[in-house]
């Protein structure tokens, strides 16, 4: 069977649905290809790369006209036209939103596969364009924001002075709202981050944000593994945290997409209330916008000087990674759908990822397909209330364990330091004086310590290492004393101090072993 790769018509469209490496891919699936003069252009593609590769360089009909025809965005009218009756068309197609386009391509007798309608279900994940669009769109989001405000992202300490970093908060921890997080962080900026899931507060906090969270906001996910829309009640709770975030942030990147559906997370008064130079990117803009100023395709300027990015095109700004990432995703499919890998599409609409993707076949519109199963898991059982309690008798009790507690702290402080006293008392001077600077080191390495921030480890472990090589060298002088105490304490302090050094150079070199490439 013949597989095609038209030119995208869509204006401003710098992607293509294959590439020079995923063309080879699909020809070893035994596929012929063919990709329409100029289609990888805008790409940076060339038509004599996709020759190197397999493909065969055609005009834009006999693209169209193949067994497989596979796109990036929907097709116009007068590219379903061209398509051969009974011909499989793999593209997004946005079905919910073009039922119009459903029915031209099941009068055209089409087998139509909508690669935005991939169920949510981890066996699908390599397929999902989605995914792949919202990963680029996320991190594209964070550098569109960089080059509109006017400071820094990360802080800054110099002679001159000393600057402050970039505050980001990111709504939504989808894919592109942990890809802008991951990216914003890594510029230096302070992340917070939103969303309504709880149980992805993890996620956001391993990707070096900080998970900002609002009681009672929690939200579903549908049967079909797609996030549900927010309740009246939820808006209402999470509206408050908005304002609050927006108006202390430099940079707002939105992300709430619900079946192509764009949510109101940032109205008009909370623009108004941010600070002047701030900027919001809203991702969902292709969806009508969460911000409520958003313009979809334009950049606007409030009154107050606050940039709202409204791009659509952000994937299409970086065409070289998007268009492989999407055609590798296409990639997945056909080999899903090509068992023998003898060139031969066999299409199996028991296979759920394969029926929840097909939208029309065999001349009837199959869309919408039937829920998709998430997870059998039977559902855990609810918890048995616990009976209800005084709050006063509740308090009560608290307040009486946190008075053992601290009775039980100053018992132990005050014997241990009685016991101090009495051991000093009956000792020589010399072991006073020494003492005396232990207890003094134990102290200001404690409040040292305790409070040095999670990013100078690194350095603060190198400076104990060498603290621990300078024990070492004490020690290895003091093995050789007449003093069997003191020649036992020294051989237990060389060794102490050996595993201190030698695990901290291991430790620090698998850290910078994460920074080299290969790695």
């Amino acid at each position: 069977m013949r597989i095609g790769v038209p030119r995208e018509t869509r204006p401003g469209e710098r992607l293509v649905a294959a590439t020079p490496r995923t063309v080879g891919q699909l020809v070893d699936l035994g596929y012929e290809v063919v990709v329409e003069s100029g289609a990888g252009e805008r790409a940076h593609l060339g038509d004599e790369a996709f020759t190197a590769a397999g493909a065969r360089v055609v005009g834009a009909d006999e693209a169209w006209a193949a067994d497989v025809v596979t796109a990036v965005n929907p097709p116009a009218a007068s590219d379903v036209a061209r398509l051969t009756p009974g011909a499989t068309l793999v593209s997004m197609l946005g079905p919910a939103a073009h039922p119009d386009l459903v029915e031209s391509l099941r009068a055209r007798g089409v087998t139509a596969l909508a690669l935005d309608a991939v169920p949510r279900i981890s066996r699908a994940q390599a397929l999902d364009v989605l995914s792949t669009l919202s990963n680029v769109a996320g991190y594209r989001a964070v550098v569109e924001a960089a080059t509109e405000l006017g400071a820094m992202f990360s802080g800054q300490v110099t002679a001159a002075g000393k600057t402050p970093p970039a505050t980001v908060f990111v709504i939504g921890a989808g894919v592109a709202g942990l890809a802008a997080i991951g990216t914003a962080a890594s510029l230096g900026a302070q992340v917070r981050a939103f969303d309504v899931r709880p149980e992805v507060g993890e996620q956001i906090e391993s990707m070096g944000a900080t998970f900002v969270q609002a009681a009672q906001a929690q939200q579903e996910v549908s049967a079909d593994g797609y996030a549900s829309a927010l309740t009246a009640e939820q808006e209402a709770l999470t509206r408050a945290m908005y304002a609050e975030e927006s108006a202390r942030a430099d940079v707002v990147i939105t992300t709430a997409l619900v079946r192509g559906t764009a949510p109101t997370t940032i109205t008009a008064d909370m623009v108004a209330a941010m600070k002047p130079g701030s900027v919001i990117v809203d991702l969902a803009a292709s969806g009508g916008g969460n911000c409520e100023l958003t313009v979809p395709g334009e950049r606007v300027v409030t009154a107050n000087d606050v940039v709202i990015v409204g791009a659509t095109d952000l994937t299409s700004r970086m065409p070289q990674h998007t268009a492989q990432l999407f055609g590798t995703n296409v990639v997945h499919l056909m080999a899903l759908l090509t068992p023998g890998k003898d060139g031969v599409l066999v299409l199996d609409l028991d296979d759920v990822v394969q029926r929840g993707m097909t939208v029309a076949h065999a001349g009837e519109t199959l869309w919408p397909p039937p829920p998709v199963q998430v997870s059998a898991a039977p559902a855990a059982a609810a918890p048995a209330p616990e009976p209800a309690q005084d709050p006063a008798e509740v308090e009560r009790a608290a307040a009486e364990q946190r008075r053992l507690r601290s009775r039980r702290r100053t018992v132990g402080a005050t014997l241990a330091a009685v016991l101090v006293v009495l051991a000093l008392s009956f000792s020589p001077p010399s072991v006073v004086g020494h003492a005396t600077v232990l207890i003094l080191a134990v102290f200001v390495g404690y409040y040292v310590i305790s409070h040095v921030s999670h990013s100078l480890h690194t350095p603060l472990m190198a400076q104990t290492n060498a603290i621990s090589g300078i024990i070492l060298v004490g020690a290895l002088l003091q093995i050789g004393s007449d003093d069997l105490l003191v020649t036992v304490l020294a051989c237990v302090a060389a060794t102490v101090a050996s595993i201190n050094i030698f695990g901290g150079f291991a430790v620090a070199y698998r850290m910078l072993a994460m920074f080299r490439k290969g790695a």
